[in-house]
């Protein structure tokens, strides 16, 4: 005949896979007496029930029976969803090694999300500073810009002549609009806002009695890139200052690698045309950024 243990023993396995998926690790096991007076050990089972602490039966359930088969075993509060005294959940968290619970965690962000339309969603670890010192930079494009259309509209007059260079600065005009875009578009991923200032009305006369207008112009264009890079290395500082390492990667990757560039190829043009004069050389600078403009 089989003794009774035996006959318990594969309902305690079955209900123990269904309660805690195969691990009886955090359980704390009784032993219970069989109908011949012998103990025998269970495991954990489906049926639930609480119990109380030792000691009062006013305070609240340390834990709950689960019983099957005549096999009483004690769960954990963690397993059955009761809740855990501080102790009793720090060491639950060093037994099955959770070191990050997202929804406990996430109740400080839902308590920061604005509930106004009129507030950004997005917007994290990017301080007003930041914000103000892109829509500064933004200006300064834009600014750039402006002078550089007003240099296209001079080199491309018919009693200028150079239709080379007011490419070039079109070009150029362009691109410094572009970036000012590229600005405001980070501005809105970040939670910002864009506030555009007003920009200054540029000369629009280059002639120089000396110099020449070409070589006048590119000695201008050179001055203004430095000055850019300058307040791109401003902007730098203010990311590295708010401790936003991605602002930073963003000025680094976007800008500042583009601008250097860019002062390197304004100086070369500088030293060609201080080389050739204000005549027949200007004319031959020209041909060469045609040139340039048809290749890319």
């Amino acid at each position: 005949m089989q003794t009774m243990q035996s006959m318990v023993a594969p309902r305690v396995a079955a209900a123990a896979h269904l309660v805690s998926g195969n691990s009886l690790a955090s359980m704390s096991v009784y032993k219970q007496l069989d109908g011949s007076g012998r103990s025998f050990q269970g495991g954990s089972a489906v049926l639930v029930r609480p119990i109380a602490t030792s000691g009062s039966h006013s305070r609240k359930p340390a834990g709950k029976q689960i019983i099957s088969a005549g096999v009483i075993v004690r769960a954990s509060a963690a397993q059955t969803g009761a809740p855990q005294p501080a102790g009793e959940a720090a060491d639950s968290k060093a037994r099955t090694g959770v070191v990050f619970e997202p929804f406990s965690e996430v109740q400080n962000q839902l308590m920061q999300v604005s509930s106004a339309y009129t507030e950004s969603l997005a917007r994290q670890h990017f301080l007003p500073s930041s914000e103000a010192a892109i829509n500064d930079q933004i200006n300064v494009e834009y600014n750039v810009s402006y002078v550089y259309h007003a240099l296209f509209a001079y080199f491309d007059r018919d009693n200028v002549g150079l239709p080379g260079i007011a490419e070039y600065f079109r070009d150029a005009s362009d691109e410094k609009r572009e970036r000012a875009e590229t600005l405001m578009r980070y501005q809105n991923k970040r939670g910002g806002r864009v506030k555009l200032q007003s920009i200054m009305m540029p000369l629009m006369e280059f002639d120089h009695p000396e110099k020449g207008d070409a070589l006048y112009s590119m000695e201008l264009v050179l001055g203004l890139e430095k000055v850019t890079n300058e307040k791109l290395l401003s902007l730098h500082q203010v990311a590295a200052d708010n401790n936003d390492p991605e602002m930073s990667h963003f000025i680094e990757a976007k800008f500042l690698t583009d601008q250097v560039e860019t002062i390197k190829q304004v100086s070369q043009y500088v030293s060609q045309l201080r080389r050739v004069g204000k005549g027949h050389g200007v004319y031959h600078f020209d041909l060469q950024l045609q040139e340039e403009e048809f290749s890319d």
